[in-house]
């Protein structure tokens, strides 16, 4: 699931081609990468393993998993802005895995509600996506998520044309707002976190609108 713009470096000039780093550093990057999108995970699984998850450990469970979720598509937002700022254009290459990782986030945070919390009653789960907004702003970022996560792969990107596939991958710019609302929504006293997800959100889509209207070189 990459960031759904035009590439940040589009313009190389005369410039020499800087040495590509070797296979070895390029793995341990990834693997690094990994790593740290998989650590929110274990540590869960460790608190909970343990009984540190606090008086509602399920709540704490299918909330946190939630906000791994939301923090990771904010990351990979902030993908392009800090390749274009730090002249670094491989950061690129690290979108996609982000963006699957919080789509696995978001897929366990769903997961845990309906099996652990309902305990797979989907009829009660219906009635919430009705009643409650802050579920149905929940169930709209995580549908929309799914075609992201399905297309995320080079095979889809040459079956669908990197024109039709950007543009699907717009989506992103509505889910993330969806994940913030979603998340205020569901806070019933401090609103202080959804709400500084929110201003990184606003500055990370600001950044894209300055740079879309900025004369072209």
């Amino acid at each position: 699931m990459k960031d759904a713009e035009k590439a940040p470096f589009p313009h190389q000039g005369g410039r020499a081609r800087k040495k590509r780093p070797s296979r070895t550093r390029d793995n341990l990057v990834y693997a690094a990468v990994w790593l740290a999108c998989a650590a929110p995970l274990a540590w869960l699984a460790f608190r909970a393993f343990t009984g540190d998850l606090g008086v509602n450990p399920i709540e704490t469970l299918v909330r946190q998993l939630g906000v791994w979720g939301l923090r990771l598509l904010l990351v990979g937002l902030a993908i392009t802005p800090a390749a274009v700022i730090l002249r670094k254009p491989r950061l690129v290459r690290f979108r996609r895995t982000i963006g699957l990782f919080a789509f696995a986030y978001v897929t366990l945070h769903l997961s845990s509600y309906i099996g652990v919390d309902l305990f797979f009653d989907f009829g009660q789960l219906v009635k919430d996506i009705l009643k409650r907004p802050f579920i149905t702003l929940g169930m709209a970022a995580f549908a929309l998520l799914i075609p992201l996560a399905v297309t995320s792969t080079n095979g889809w990107v040459l079956r669908m044309g990197r024109a039709a596939w950007s543009r699907l991958h717009w989506l992103i710019y509505v889910i993330v707002p969806l994940g913030v609302a979603h998340y205020y929504l569901l806070v019933k006293a401090d609103h202080r976190p959804p709400l500084v997800y929110g201003a990184i959100l606003a500055v990370l889509l600001g950044w894209r609108v300055w740079r879309a209207m900025r004369p072209s070189p």
